[in-house]
């Protein structure tokens, strides 16, 4: 009698434990516990900790509420202005309602990624490359309004949406990187024309002071000179002064004639005046005939052939007198 009292106190204590252990659940913080019982939803959204349940009756679904990472497959697709691209992303979303992303949708997961491939390629059709180049943080945000609507009724909740690289074409990216020498080389070039219009106008004011004192202009020869010498070189070139070159050259000119620069600033000669003969000038001044008096007449032509006219042939006509 004792030993089947004992029998039916362990199997008893067993089956008890057993149950226990059935109906026993732990929820972890960052879970919320679903609770079906009998294929319907029972009760409320379990919270963490320690809870329990009816076994064989009762069926508790582990939601996880974290901040799920999910990477977008790289889509390929054609751009506004018709270039081939391929464009991958990275979700971030969570669980917001745990009771509607088991009931609503089989798979949130799935869902959400299907739904982020679709929107992603359909961002792609109404973009131009230059705005998935430069301007991703409005076609982030546009991505994100789209995946988000359909998802609110799932209770899923997208958090950010990032477009986390674009491929493109070997010929384009060729293009694109010869678009950008020319553009470099022709901002050097204007930048190199600035100076050498910021050079030379310095360069003028400078020039213009040192014609004003001809002692800064050898001052300034003589350091050119240091400045060559300064250098490791086996031949140094000394210019020749421009004063003495000056005086040189009013040296050799003949007396009387005026220096080059006095030439070109004579006064032209005035109406009906004649110009004078240049001095050291080898043509001889044109002498006019000789005007016969009012009422005499020309001496007459002898006779015999004229060397004007055809062979045989002779002329007597008198020379008019030129008008006067």
């Amino acid at each position: 009698m004792v030993e089947e009292l004992v029998i039916g106190v362990v199997a008893a204590a067993s089956g008890f434990a057993v149950y226990t252990a059935a109906a026993a659940k732990v929820i972890k913080q960052f879970e919320r516990g679903v609770v079906f019982r009998l294929g319907r939803l029972h009760g409320g959204i379990r919270g963490p900790g320690f809870t329990m349940i009816v076994p064989m009756v009762d069926r508790l679904h582990k939601v996880n509420m974290q901040i799920v990472t999910m990477p977008v497959p790289a889509q390929e697709g054609i751009t506004r202005d018709n270039v081939t691209v391929r464009v991958d992303a990275v979700v971030y979303f969570k669980v917001i309602e745990a009771a509607n992303a088991l009931i609503e949708v089989e798979d949130y997961r799935f869902a959400v990624s299907q739904m982020a491939q679709t929107s992603l390629r359909s961002i792609i059709g109404k973009s131009d490359l230059d705005d998935l180049l430069s301007n991703r943080e409005k076609l982030n945000q546009g991505l994100e309004l789209m995946i988000d609507s359909p998802a609110m009724g799932w209770g899923v909740q997208i958090d950010r949406v990032e477009i986390k690289d674009v491929s493109l074409p070997e010929a384009m990216k060729r293009s694109m990187a010869r678009q950008a020498e020319a553009d470099r080389e022709r901002r050097a070039r204007v930048i190199n024309a600035d100076a050498e219009l910021q050079a030379s106008k310095k360069l003028a004011e400078a020039a213009g002071v040192m014609s004003q004192e001809p002692a800064a202009l050898q001052l300034r020869l003589l350091q050119t000179v240091v400045a060559v010498a300064a250098e490791k070189n086996s031949t140094l070139v000394l210019p020749f002064p421009v004063e003495l070159l000056r005086f040189l050259e009013r040296a050799a000119q003949p007396p009387g004639r005026s220096a080059p620069e006095d030439e070109a600033h004579q006064a032209p000669p005035a109406a009906g005046e004649a110009a004078p003969p240049q001095v050291g000038s080898s043509a001889a001044p044109e002498v006019e005939p000789p005007v016969p008096p009012e009422g005499t007449l020309p001496p007459p032509l002898a006779d015999g052939p004229d060397p004007d006219l055809p062979e045989g042939r002779t002329s007597r006509l008198r020379r008019l007198p030129p008008a006067v």
